[in-house]
């Protein structure tokens, strides 16, 4: 193993790659996101395996598929996780989050942590059962009436009720919480997993931010948690509104990740060790028609993952890299890293030291992505995105001609699709489960494909 080396991952929920400006994006002001990534390596076309929030988790805990085997749940006493492997090897490992699915009862995700910091209060979590602290009326539409955002706004505003000031907000105190146990704490080598459920909806940055994207003439309902669905309730002056509230969180978000990064400089662990900043997965704000996520909506708005990584040493600084990966690539590439290739034996990913070294030309030739509990399935390559729709019509677009996916080439280019659709055939063959088997038997009738695929 290879000494000193220390690990840091930063996970941030729900940040699309196209809200960076290292990753494109002109308007929206990311510095510090875009200073790591100068330093480091940026994926364009990287996935998760399976989706969402806790089976994104449980893959880079594990490196071990999920989509075809398991819905969310919590981590198993068979699960052997990356904290636990470092424990072995005298790493101390630190996990500080406010993602409150990761510390729910029984969820288990603290398991081979030495330290664990739980910040309680974001969205749905029952924290605080006193009185909101503002009129629930001024964030809801009639149509929000009697959902499930209804619930999680509400306790959302019971929990913020004593937030005074920008550092009371949730990413400020994940990140503080860091720095103090980075200056405190911290005995190399160690590994320290960030947390942060920002920017995931409730989309509620502080006003200086807030303004930075929105009409200052919007004198609507200040919607921060849409409810999940279409966006036929919603004006177009509203979901504009929404989409600002959006990109301020991200600028907040970033603010937040330099303090992080600014204190590993200070405290001189930058330079020599491993940096992963990454999301679960996107979120769709109105695209297709559709808000927040859902198990039909495998568009690039939700399907797409941030990934920056910053070698020791800044080795590979600049780099671009075009080629498809998946987040079960994460845990092999940190112990690959660190020297301990062996332990990623068993695991379904691949390091992308591989690409980064030139040893192959690529890690896979198509990813496979969606929910466990739905049948629908995306599968991608460089070029294109292919979506099988159990009960209607399937989905093909050219992704370098139409990044957008709005136009539908499923009857033009039947043979391409036919072979996206021998592609899952192939991943539900190999990974087989009951709904793998489901989607198989579906694909066999819809596209004539031999029962068991090559």
């Amino acid at each position: 193993m290879k000494p000193k080396t220390n690990i840091i991952v930063l996970m941030l929920d729900s940040l699309r790659p196209d809200h960076i400006h290292c990753y494109g994006n002109e308007k929206i002001k990311t510095p510090n996101i875009d200073s790591l990534a100068k330093d480091g390596v940026i994926f364009e076309n990287a996935y998760p395996e399976g989706l969402p929030t806790i089976p994104v988790r449980t893959a880079l805990f594990t490196g071990q598929y999920t989509l075809p085997f398991r819905p969310w749940q919590p981590l198993t006493p068979q699960d052997i996780t990356i904290p636990e492997i470092l424990t072995a090897y005298g790493y101390t490992n630190a996990l500080i989050t406010d993602t409150y699915h990761l510390f729910k009862p029984g969820m288990n995700f603290h398991r081979g942590f030495h330290v664990w910091r739980w910040i309680r209060g974001q969205e749905g979590d029952v924290y605080r059962s006193g009185p909101p602290k503002y009129n629930p009326e001024d964030f809801m539409k009639p149509e929000m009436k009697g959902t499930h955002v209804e619930k999680l706004l509400i306790q959302y505003l019971r929990n913020i009720a004593d937030r005074e000031t920008e550092e009371d907000y949730f990413v400020a105190k994940v990140i503080r919480e860091a720095t103090e146990w980075l200056e405190k704490e911290a005995r190399e080598p160690f590994f320290l997993w960030v947390d942060c459920f920002d920017p995931h909806e409730p989309w509620d940055p502080p006003p200086s931010f807030e303004k930075m994207y929105t009409d200052p003439n919007y004198r609507g309902k200040k919607i921060i948690h849409p409810k999940y669905g279409k966006t036929d309730w919603l004006t177009e002056e509203e979901l504009n509104y929404i989409r600002g509230l959006y990109a301020g969180e991200v600028s907040f978000v970033d603010k937040w990740v330099g303090v992080l990064l600014e204190k590993l400089k200070e405290l001189d662990y930058y330079e020599k060790s491993l940096i992963v900043l990454l999301s679960d997965h996107s979120v769709p704000i109105g695209e297709h028609g559709w808000i927040l996520k859902h198990p039909h909506t495998l568009w690039s708005e939700l399907v797409r993952m941030t990934l920056i990584i910053k070698f020791p040493e800044n080795t590979y600084a600049g780099t671009r890299v075009k080629k498809l990966v998946e987040d079960i690539d994460v845990p092999a590439t940190i112990l690959d890293v660190i020297g301990l290739e062996r332990e990623t034996r068993y695991m379904h990913g691949k390091s992308v030291v591989l690409l980064l070294e030139n040893q192959v030309e690529k890690l896979r030739d198509y990813i496979i992505t969606g929910y466990h509990e739905s049948l629908h399935r995306c599968v991608r390559t460089e070029k294109w995105s292919f979506i099988f729709r159990p009960e209607g019509k399937d989905e093909l677009y050219d992704l370098e001609k139409d990044p957008g996916e709005a136009r539908n080439l499923i009857d033009e280019y039947t043979e391409e699709a036919k072979k996206m659709a021998s592609y899952l055939a192939r991943y539900c063959y190999l990974y087989a489960s009951r709904r793998s088997r489901e989607v198989q038997r579906m694909l066999q009738l819809k596209y004539e494909l031999s029962e068991l695929p090559l």
